[in-house]
C-alpha cells in the first residue's frame, strides 16, 4: 500500500524494518520502539532520520557484524530506508544503564521517555534514564569526535558539501542550537530541533540567526540555494560554533569534566579562529 503522507510513508518502512529485526534476532529480540522525530513529533521528509530502537534479550559475539549487515542490506533498499538509523542494546545493560551495543546515553533516555513500541514487549519503563552530568559529557564527545575532525573543519573554513548536500546543511547548523538549548534549557533530556530553534531565535541578538532561519527553511524542504547559503555560511557558521564551544567549555568546567575533554574543546576553538 502506498501513501502521500510522508510521516505515515516513513513509519510504514520503519514497521518492514523493525519486522527484519525480528526475523533475524528471533526469541531473543524483546522489543523494537520508534525514537527520534517520528516518536516525538516533527519529522522533516527532507532531512530528518528514522530512528529505530532494537531491544534485545542479551548481546554476544557477532551480534554488531548482524545488525551491521541487517542494517546497511535495509538501507539499501529504498531512498527512505536510506534514513535509517538502529540503535540497539540488551535490556539488562539498559537497565543498568549501560551501552552494551550501540545505544548512546541520550538515545536512551528518550527511549525511556518517547518511544513508541513497535514489536514486542514495552520495556521502555526498565530504561535507567542517564544523570544529566553524563548527557552533557557524552553530547560534548559526540561533538568533538563528529564535528571536530580535520575534515569537518576545513569544510566549514571552505564550505562545498555544504553548499550541495541538504542534510548535511541543516545538521551542520542546528547541531550547535541543539545542543545550546538542552544545555541551558532542556538539561536532562535532548532538545527537539523545533524547541531549540525557537528558543535560539528568541535570545537577545543570536549570533547567525539568519543562517538559522535558512537551515529552517532547508529542513522543511526549500532547496538549496548555494549562492544565498555561501555568504550566510561565511558570516555565521564559525561565529556559531564558537559560541556553542565557549558555552560548553564553561558548562564541562562546571562540572569538573575530564581535562583531556575540555582541552579537545580548547583545541577546536582555536582551530576555528
Amino acid at each position: 500500500m502506498t501513501t502521500t503522507d510522508p510521516v505515515a510513508a516513513a513509519r510504514a518502512v520503519a514497521g518492514d524494518c523493525a519486522r527484519a529485526y525480528q526475523d533475524i534476532f528471533a526469541d531473543r529480540l524483546v522489543a523494537t520502539y520508534l525514537l527520534g522525530s517520528l516518536a516525538y513529533g516533527g519529522y522533516s521528509p527532507a532531512v530528518s532520520d528514522i530512528d529505530l530502537a532494537v531491544v534485545l534479550t542479551d548481546t554476544r559475539d557477532g551480534d554488531a557484524s548482524t545488525m551491521n549487515t541487517t542494517t546497511e542490506t535495509l538501507r539499501g533498499q529504498g531512498s527512505l530506508q536510506r534514513k535509517l538509523s538502529t540503535f540497539w542494546a540488551s535490556l539488562p545493560a539498559l537497565r543498568a544503564g549501560q551501552d552494551d551495543g550501540r545505544f548512546p546515553a541520550l538515545d536512551r533516555l528518550q527511549l525511556a521517555d518517547q518511544g513508541v513500541l513497535l514489536f514486542g514487549d514495552d520495556v521502555a519503563k526498565q530504561v535507567a534514564r542517564p544523570a544529566t552530568d553524563e548527557l552533557l559529557l557524552e553530547s560534548a564527545r559526540f561533538a568533538v569526535d563528529v564535528l571536530a575532525s580535520d575534515e569537518v573543519i576545513s569544510e566549514f573554513h571552505n564550505p562545498r558539501r555544504l553548499l550541495v548536500d541538504m542534510v548535511w546543511f541543516t545538521k551542520a547548523v542546528l547541531f550547535p542550537v541543539r545542543f545550546l538549548c538542552t544545555g541551558t534549557k532542556t538539561a536532562g533530556r535532548a532538545a527537539t530541533n523545533d524547541e531549540a530553534i525557537a528558543w535560539y531565535l528568541a535570545q537577545p541578538q543570536p549570533i547567525a540567526a539568519s543562517l538559522v532561519r535558512m537551515a529552517t527553511r532547508v529542513r522543511a524542504g526549500h532547496p538549496l540555494d548555494s549562492a544565498q547559503i555561501t555568504s550566510e555560511l561565511a558570516a555565521g557558521l564559525i561565529p556559531l560554533y564558537r559560541h556553542y564551544i565557549d558555552e560548553e567549555t564553561r558548562r564541562l568546567l562546571r562540572v569538573n569534566a575530564p581535562a583531556e575533554l575540555v582541552t579537545a574543546f580548547t583545541r577546536w576553538r582555536q582551530r576555528l579562529e
